[in-house]
């Protein structure tokens, strides 16, 4: 990882989402996008999610591995591009295992099913803030006014 600013960033950003939003190529080319709960795991260049396995998800990764999450909350707004595999390590499992887990799936840890989605991230691009709400609101308003660019944070892209 080489921008530590933009990591911290990055990190900032994974630490306050709930739910990122996992788009996969099904093996017909069409882009599939879904939402999954995010998982309360330090970001040390792989994302992790609980999936059923096997899933329409999971058939679009085992075609097609290339995939993006995105991320938006009021920190800002993240989209990783990286390489998905689906892991069954009971281990790995029983550490990230949380009560959202349970509630998707019936048998819960025991359910047969319950894989895990790994992302090894490549590059990420994030759209960051520290402005409240309603400033950068007036920001954007400025700017239809002005018919300059409205200065609502940083965007970078990081190397991963």
């Amino acid at each position: 990882m080489t921008d530590e600013n933009g990591l911290e960033t990055i990190r900032t950003i994974l630490g306050a989402a709930k739910v990122a939003v996992l788009t996969t190529t099904s093996p017909t080319g069409e882009l599939h996008s879904r939402p999954l709960a995010a998982l309360d795991h330090p970001f040390d260049g792989s994302l992790w999610f609980f999936t059923r396995d096997p899933s329409p998800k999971t058939a679009d990764i085992a075609a097609s591995p290339e995939v993006n999450v995105a991320y938006a909350d009021d920190k800002g707004y993240l989209s990783i591009a990286g390489v998905a595999t689906i892991e069954h390590d009971a281990a790995r499992i029983d550490r990230l295992w949380n009560r959202m887990a349970e509630a998707w799936f019936e048998e819960g840890r025991g359910d047969p099913t319950v894989a895990l989605l790994r992302v090894d991230a490549r590059n990420a691009e994030y759209w960051s803030s520290d402005k409240p709400g309603i400033v950068r609101a007036f920001e954007i308003a400025k700017a239809v006014v002005t018919k300059k660019q409205p200065d609502v944070g940083d965007n970078r892209t990081v190397s991963l």
